[in-house]
């Protein structure tokens, strides 16, 4: 076999377990969340707040990095994010982009 291929299949099978761990930790932290996005991300409480459920994770983690250094500013995100570490919000953005969205209705 590849030595390539050997090597990708070890580093997913390193990798699941982790980030099964990242999605109960995500799971927890975004509890905190549901008060306006909803319990799973799917149902936020005005329309001008985004769904979180099946969003990409590269931009979960993108935007809660932004909003915890303050590159982009919010008067409600900022503040939840700053006290998040790197870890916390890669688990909070593993968990929502997990998360099936609903079909959005026009």
């Amino acid at each position: 076999m590849n030595k390539i291929v050997v090597t990708s299949i070890g580093l997913m099978l390193s990798i699941g377990p982790a980030l099964a761990g990242d999605y109960e930790v995500g799971k927890e932290k975004a509890a905190a969340c549901a008060a306006c996005h909803g319990p799973d991300g799917n149902k936020p409480i005005t329309p001008e707040i985004p769904r979180l459920a099946g969003q990409y994770y590269d931009y979960l983690v993108h935007s809660m990095r932004a909003y915890r250094s303050g590159a982009r500013q919010n008067p409600m995100m900022s503040p939840m994010a700053k006290p998040l570490t790197d870890e916390e919000i890669k688990a909070v953005a593993w968990y929502f982009s997990k998360q099936a969205g609903l079909e959005f209705k026009r």
